[in-house]
């Protein structure tokens, strides 16, 4: 299974969570028969979590004991775990998971990175799998835990308790025994000692292979499942930004409603940078407004992320994460100016008419009867009550009213520099330039303004 799932390569930094139980146990001298024939490093890592008084202090003297019989570098952390938890306000197996992970990523830092070895095991799958169905989970949820994610693998992860154990009696390795693991206190426990048992006995005596099974069917499903997603969501995706996506409204409804749920949990990933607290309430509500909702609808929902509708766009964005900037600048009249707020340089030039292609069909490159201009150039976002004279019309008409006209999104029009001179805005670059600016058969003299992105 290591090279399988590439779990382990030359020169890795191999971090072992070493609680000193049967399982971790194994998992280290599997992994010491493994280092025979494979050139890598092993760390142990200790947590003592504060909870088993004299036990706890048993464990961690055993492991360092064996740390250093082994010449192994060895690292330990001692915690209190159910203070942890109620700070937190989470339950004591969470903390213990998070305190655990956090010291390990700790110790990874030090040595330069590398990946966190834990010794889930194939009876810790089905209790998982059985942990999971009782709260409520989709296929994703049925795969269960993975030989690899990100920086963690679990090398014994196919291997039966039964088999670990029989491993170390046949090599007479000692190990020791934490007592609550024989306590039905945690809900993980109940499972072990009390409801697997009773299946066992009573309805599927290979009930551990049964659910392997299905964990195996689940991964390779939803595989497929996040491989169609992720290239409709491409599709689709019309913008993306740290803080926001928005998608074409047209091509999402065109999705299955499986996929577009999980469209909208990719979106919220990338957003948030994980699912906490989002639950299948949180995704239906703004499924519901993308598929019934009308423009300038919206949601808010947790971590101060909403989604809302602009015209044909679906948009999931966090809102502190969008906060437009007022700006100001003069520009150069022959030159370039950065434009900090926006992320992008307006570039002006002065030219004979001869060198101006007029017809360009650039909207980011306009040109203006330079002879007109009253006084200095500038670029601002707009204001209150802002009016400009629209190429080919007479009268003035109000910038907002242009962009309703226009169907430009709300949060996208404090970002469209307006150039103007010291009294009247002479383009909404990207958009439409004045009248008033026009170049006529008299023009001599022509201002090119270039919007330039990189």
């Amino acid at each position: 299974m290591i090279e399988e799932h590439r779990l382990i390569e030359e020169g890795d930094n191999i971090v072992i969570g070493l609680s000193g139980g049967p399982d971790s146990i194994a998992l280290l001298y599997v992994l010491l028969e493994i280092k025979e024939y494979m050139d890598f490093n092993i760390f142990i890592a200790h947590v003592n979590h504060g909870v088993r008084g004299k036990d706890a202090l048993e464990d961690e003297k055993f492991v360092q004991s064996l740390s250093s019989k082994l010449h192994l570098p060895y690292y330990c952390r001692t915690v209190n775990m159910d203070e942890y938890a109620r700070e937190k306000r989470i339950s004591s197996e969470e903390a213990g998971r998070e305190i655990r992970y956090s010291f390990f990523r700790e110790i990874l830092s030090k040595i330069g990175g590398g990946k966190i070895a834990v010794a889930h095991n194939k009876d810790d799958q089905a209790e998982t799998l059985i942990m999971r169905f009782f709260r409520g989970t989709g296929i994703d949820g049925l795969k269960g835990m993975e030989y690899k994610i990100n920086d963690i693998i679990r090398p014994v992860l196919g291997i039966e308790r039964k088999e670990i154990e029989n491993y170390l009696l046949s090599r007479n390795i000692s190990s020791r025994l934490d007592k609550t693991n024989l306590e039905p206190i945690y809900s993980r426990n109940r499972i072990r000692l009390e409801l697997m048992p009773y299946i066992r006995k009573n309805y599927n005596p290979n009930i551990v292979d049964t659910l392997w099974r299905t964990s195996e069917i689940a991964s390779m499903d939803s595989d497929f499942l996040d491989q169609y997603t992720e290239n409709a969501y491409r599709r689709m995706v019309k913008k993306r930004k740290k803080h926001s996506i928005v998608l074409d409204s047209i091509l999402f409804k065109k999705e299955h409603i499986s996929i577009q749920h999980r469209i909208l949990r990719n979106c919220i990933l990338h957003i948030n940078h994980d699912l906490q607290g989002f639950t299948k309430t949180h995704i239906t509500s703004i499924l519901r407004l993308f598929l019934e909702g009308g423009t300038g609808k919206k949601v808010d929902l947790i971590n101060d992320i909403e989604a809302r509708i602009n015209y044909k766009e679906l948009v999931i964005e966090k809102k502190h994460g969008n906060e437009n900037k007022d700006f100001l600048y003069k520009l150069n009249i022959e030159g370039n100016t950065y434009i900090k707020e926006l992320g992008f340089e307006i570039k002006t030039e002065i030219l004979s008419l001869d060198k101006v292609d007029i017809n360009t069909k650039n909207r980011f490159i306009k040109y203006f009867d330079y002879d007109k201009l009253q006084g200095k150039l500038y670029a601002r976002n707009r204001k209150a009550g802002d009016r400009f004279v629209p190429f080919g019309m007479n009268g003035s008409k109000k910038i907002k009213d242009y962009f309703i006209d226009e169907k430009i999104p709300k949060e996208e029009r404090d970002k469209i520099p307006l150039i103007t001179d010291e009294k009247n805005i002479i383009w909404i670059s990207g958009y439409r330039i004045s009248d008033l600016y026009k170049i006529t058969e008299s023009t001599n003299n022509v201002l090119k303004i270039s919007i330039i992105k990189n």
